[in-house]
């Protein structure tokens, strides 16, 4: 099962300068919870916005770069080269937008934080359509942090 797990502002914003636009603490131990044990595939620029290799979890990096490498990531250098690598079972995709483009198609469920807010951003998925929510969870706002859903999509 392939399985995309983001944070998704209203205005389809994911990032700005390779961090994430708002301070979610609720959202970043959801995606400790629902990406352990996983291999993770991503881009690039999501593997450099780690501070470090995330422990419990293989990091899958997709790039066209054929030189790129770096300590924790095993390289990828197409999307079918990039699941082969996960192997079977469950494996969750990660960010950046242009690595949901490519696998969306292949997608089976969204683990998706609905953030509500506008910010500005140079990272940018578009929302979701036929797709069915099969589970929301709302969050009021508090203080600067903006309200957000936990939303399960499935197809």
């Amino acid at each position: 099962m392939i399985i995309f797990v983001l944070a998704r502002a209203d205005n389809g914003v994911i990032g700005v300068d390779g961090r994430l636009p708002w301070r979610l603490p609720a959202d970043l131990k959801r995606f400790k919870a629902l990406t352990m044990g996983t291999p993770m595939v991503m881009g690039r620029k999501t593997f450099d916005s780690f501070p470090a290799p995330l422990p419990g979890r293989r990091h899958i990096v997709l790039t066209r770069d054929r030189n790129w490498s770096a300590a924790g990531a095993e390289v990828a250098h197409d999307v079918d080269a990039a699941l082969a690598l996960a192997g079977e079972g469950d494996v969750t995709v990660v960010g950046g937008a242009e690595i949901y483009a490519l696998l969306v198609d292949r997608a089976d469920r969204i683990e998706l934080t609905e953030v509500h807010c506008s910010p500005a951003g140079d990272a940018v998925v578009p929302a979701f359509t036929g797709w069915r929510e099969t589970a929301r969870i709302p969050h009021p706002a508090e203080g600067e942090r903006p309200a957000y859903d936990f939303v399960t999509l499935v197809r």
